[in-house]
């Protein structure tokens, strides 16, 4: 596995990863990670993963953990 790139925006960290002919760009915040699987075959150049961290895309990531925590939250609450 390759590492292409890694970042924190918002908080969130961010790293994309180049194997098995796949970009792998995982999402992490607190005790959380989205992952998300892209065919190198849909991207003409790893600059155009650029998509994936910006707009709409990323602020349904972001609201997306802040579900994800709720949830968390309330079952660690159960314990």
């Amino acid at each position: 596995m390759r590492v292409i790139q890694e970042f924190t925006q918002e908080e969130i960290r961010v790293s994309i990863f180049s194997w098995n002919n796949k970009y792998i760009i995982k999402y992490e915040f607190g005790p959380m990670e989205q992952t998300f699987k892209v065919s190198e075959m849909e991207v003409l150049e790893e600059s155009d993963l650029g998509i994936f961290w910006k707009g709409d895309f990323f602020q349904t990531v972001k609201q997306r953990f802040e579900e994800m925590g709720k949830t968390f939250r309330a079952q660690l609450e159960n314990l």
